[in-house]
């Protein structure tokens, strides 16, 4: 009986079905300039210790900021994460398989103050919260 109050007609199954209930595909989220140019990359470059460049056929350049996380976050420091996307990338970043943070941005000028905002947030313990690294011969995750 539930169901037929919720709408549901046995002798009609199909009408109204609704087929993919589930997460939206991925690829709706991704930052306009890796929606633009994805499988059209030339290359990518280690500029310093974690920070990346991408560079597309179009001449569009990404650059990203790979930070250190933990296995186990809390909901405040991923509230905290979240704040920095807003903040500096537009909201967009990336979790590595390894549970690294990667914020992407589209324009170098914004590298620097990214790099400067991720620096300023400390532990209690005096620890940084977003080491910086993890590219190239690096230690990571």
């Amino acid at each position: 009986m539930a169901f037929i109050s919720s709408g549901y007609n046995p002798d009609k199954p199909m009408e109204n079905r609704i087929s993919d209930i589930g997460p939206q595909k991925y690829d709706l989220f991704y930052p306009p300039v890796i929606a633009k140019n994805k499988g059209k990359w030339l290359y990518h470059e280690i500029i310093k210790p974690g920070v990346l460049v991408h560079v597309a056929e179009s001449g569009d350049e990404v650059y990203t900021v790979r930070v250190g996380g933990a296995r186990l976050m809390s909901v405040t420091h991923i509230r905290e994460i979240c704040e920095i996307a807003d903040k500096h990338c537009g909201g967009h970043l990336r979790f590595t398989t390894r549970n690294n943070i990667e914020f992407m941005v589209d324009d170098k000028a914004k590298v620097d103050p990214l790099i400067k905002g991720l620096g300023n947030r400390k532990f209690d313990g005096g620890s940084f919260q977003f080491p910086i690294g993890g590219t190239g011969a690096g230690v990571t995750n």
